[in-house]
């Protein structure tokens, strides 16, 4: 399997993990002092980290550093949307299209070298 693509699916696996990490506990710990979440959401981003770090070591061989984050925050936005939405039963909003036709300029600035 290709570097870069091991890297992505590594990336989004690590997000997945991470948005729970950042976010579950907003709905799941809600009535428990924040010290409870706060260790909670570090036991959860452990497994976070030992898929990220594999992943952009696995990246930088074929992509810059620069490459690699412009990736994990269009995944980022990728697994955030659907959490926010069918998990934390927040509103989907426009905004989120707008930020990633952000996020696309930006992807289009960071590999533009490698496209032409």
């Amino acid at each position: 399997m290709h570097p870069v693509l091991i890297s992505i699916v590594l990336l989004t696996f690590s997000n997945i993990f991470m948005t729970f990490a950042w976010y579950a506990h907003l709905k799941e710990l809600n009535n428990k002092p924040w010290i409870i979440a706060a260790l909670v959401s570090w036991g959860i981003a452990l497994f976070e980290y030992l898929l990220q770090v594999p992943a952009n070591r696995i990246g930088y061989g074929v992509l810059s550093v620069g490459q690699l984050k412009i990736i994990q925050e269009v995944i980022t936005l990728s697994v955030f949307v659907p959490f926010s939405v069918m998990y934390l039963k927040e509103p989907l909003k426009l905004d989120y299209l707008w930020a990633g036709l952000c996020l696309l300029a930006a992807v289009y600035f960071m590999f533009r070298d490698k496209l032409g």
